[in-house]
């Protein structure tokens, strides 16, 4: 089983163990947590630049992990899966998307907490929400269970979560970095139509 997703899937299954063992790690070592955060107040100035990177493979608790790692299970490896169909360069495709989405996802957070000396933040959300959006385009019509109840139309989901988002970010005070969710999620439309430009009219024929 494990050496058949190694297979198909290299590249979400690293990302998957890395995050996994990561976390799990960081739980019972808060200075190891601490040290992987993303701090953009040392990024602004240089410093601690990796955390952009090492924030994506820690989370903040059980919680966090398991609903990150439940959406990566069923989109990350599914979107690995078509980009291999459609590309003889899939698997590092998938890998582009990834790390770039994570990386982009950051960038409006760091801008706006530069100064701030106390702000944290960590997470592969923002990564995890590039994958979803980007399968989205190669499938708007599969039914999505939203909280695993609510079955909903992927390109419906989709308008209502960036719609909750922008909303989010300005008036929600619930610590969550809805930012990130929201400039992942553009990212992964945006580098899908970078690599693959025909996915546009690929999405609009499947309506």
């Amino acid at each position: 089983m494990i050496q058949e997703y190694l297979f198909l899937t290299p590249v979400a299954s690293i990302i998957f163990i890395l995050t996994v063992a990561s976390s799990i790690y960081s739980f019972s070592n808060p200075q190891v947590l601490r040290e992987m955060m993303l701090h953009p107040y040392s990024i602004y100035r240089k410093r601690r630049v990796y955390t952009i990177l090492t924030s994506g493979l820690i989370h903040k608790d059980w919680g966090h992990l398991l609903f990150n790692m439940i959406t990566f299970y069923y989109f990350g490896f599914g979107l690995e899966k078509i980009l291999i169909q459609v590309s003889e360069w899939g698997h590092l495709q998938f890998g582009i998307i990834y790390v770039l989405s994570l990386i982009l996802s950051d960038i409006p957070t760091i801008i706006q907490q530069k100064n701030n000396d106390g702000y944290y933040s960590l997470g592969a959300s923002g990564a995890i929400c590039a994958v979803l959006f980007s399968y989205i385009l190669f499938d708007p019509k599969m039914m999505l269970g939203v909280f695993m109840i609510i079955p909903m139309p992927a390109y419906l989901f989709a308008v209502l979560f960036l719609g909750y988002c922008i909303w989010a970010s300005k008036n929600s005070k619930d610590g969550v970095n809805h930012d990130a969710h929201l400039f992942g999620a553009l990212s992964g439309v945006l580098l899908t139509f970078i690599l693959y430009p025909w996915i546009i009219s690929h999405f609009i024929s499947k309506f």
